[in-house]
């Protein structure tokens, strides 16, 4: 759309260059005209008021055409002769280029000009009035979603897996396994997880024996004597489940009982080798260097990124988005946020008037030389071009008025000449 319109402006400023040039010739044709016509009557006749008109168009012919070769000499050679400082666009935009930029530099990019400008930035008042309408924020975050969502699904599967693989590999490196081990194991034991858990299997082991006091029996029976009577065997394996159902409920029951002791003392005990047993530290080691080779990573990371990738993707193309509606409230707040807070608008101003400011001032050299070496490297004949259609057609002015002015010039003298 910006090309097409460029292409209808382009071809309506040629079209109006062509007919303020045609005005001009045309204007100096009818000079022309003029004067042979007077010339003409000169020979039969003696009107006093031929002569002015004669000296009228003659200085005006001459007007005409040193303002036709002053105006066309700054665009193109003047008849196609190469005569000397004319075609002065296409052979000086070098100087050109470098003037502009200089101009561009010292009159617009400095402090005094600059600063009155961005003064008045407010950025951030923008951004939240421009956020208050929710057709914005949907643009938004349906803009955002479908970047996401390309880049997504577009990016380089190795180069991500290889970046995970490689972070992932420095992050495991230097992790030792039994430090991690020891200091789980001693924060389950600070918080008295341990002993719940062993509260938990013991009142379990102890339901699990009342409930099968007749396998009991049966175990008792086949592993006693042929002698014994089998009410013997049944007395002594119920004697044997209520025993040990006692004794489990008593560790259950007694926080402080010397097997939850024992337990706790051991539990301590391993924590303390984990960390520093340099045997566990080599068997752990190991351990890791077999769950976390080169190979296993790469593959460990192929897997995540498979998983991630296909999960994004897949949440994005649903209707109810969780990362849509995420991004949508994380708008949404910092727009309240903007609207709210008068002292987040002002930092957020402050800083971006600051940073505008400095790196305008500190980059005026580079914009200077962006606008040179544009205007350098232009084609010679494609700069003149552009030029002549930009001012070309008030330059046709300087034409026009050139006629009329050197015509009321060479009237003026004819008739001093005359009254002297």
């Amino acid at each position: 759309m910006m090309n097409k319109d460029h292409r209808s402006t382009d071809t309506f400023k040629r079209t109006q260059l062509r007919r303020h040039k045609a005005l001009a010739t045309g204007l100096f044709l009818l000079m022309m005209a003029l004067f042979v016509v007077c010339v003409y009557l000169l020979k039969t006749r003696t009107d006093a008021w031929i002569g002015y008109v004669k000296a009228f168009a003659e200085a005006a012919m001459v007007g005409a055409l040193a303002d036709w070769f002053a105006v066309t000499a700054l665009f193109h050679h003047p008849l196609g002769l190469p005569i000397p400082h004319t075609n002065l666009i296409e052979n000086k935009k070098k100087d050109i280029g470098n003037n502009l930029g200089n101009f561009v530099v010292d009159n617009f990019l400095n402090a005094k000009t600059l600063r009155p400008y961005i003064d008045k930035l407010q950025i951030s008042s923008f951004i939240a009035n421009w956020l208050s309408k929710e057709t914005n924020i949907e643009l938004l975050v349906t803009e955002a979603g479908h970047l996401l969502k390309q880049m997504v699904e577009k990016a380089d599967e190795a180069m991500v897996v290889s970046f995970i693989t490689k972070k992932s590999g420095a992050l495991l490196k230097d992790i030792q396994f039994n430090e991690i081990a020891a200091n789980g194991l001693t924060l389950i034991i600070d918080r008295g997880d341990h002993a719940r858990l062993l509260g938990f299997l013991v009142n379990k082991v102890k339901n699990y024996v009342i409930d099968n006091e007749a396998l009991v029996k049966q175990k008792v029976k086949q592993e006693s004597h042929f002698l014994i009577p089998g009410f013997v065997n049944n007395y002594i394996a119920s004697k044997l489940t209520a025993g040990i159902a006692k004794y489990l409920d008593e560790i259950e029951k007694d926080p402080d009982h010397k097997i939850r002791r024992d337990i706790h003392k051991q539990l301590l005990n391993f924590a303390t080798a984990l960390k520093t047993s340099s045997q566990w530290q080599k068997e752990l080691q190991e351990l890791k260097d077999q769950l976390l080779s080169e190979e296993k990573l790469k593959d460990y990371a192929t897997s995540i990124w498979k998983s991630a990738q296909t999960s994004i993707v897949r949440d994005l193309s649903s209707g109810n988005s969780v990362l849509r509606n995420y991004i949508r409230r994380s708008i949404k707040d910092l727009e309240e946020s903007l609207q709210q807070d008068a002292v987040l608008r002002d930092r957020i101003d402050g800083w971006i008037r600051r940073n505008a400011y400095s790196y305008i001032l500190r980059n005026t050299e580079q914009a200077g030389r962006l606008i040179s070496n544009t205007v350098g490297n232009w084609e010679g004949k494609e700069l003149s071009n552009k030029l002549e259609l930009e001012v070309g057609k008030d330059l046709q002015f300087i034409r026009i008025n050139g006629t009329l002015v050197g015509g009321l010039v060479g009237l003026l003298i004819y008739t001093l000449s005359r009254l002297l």
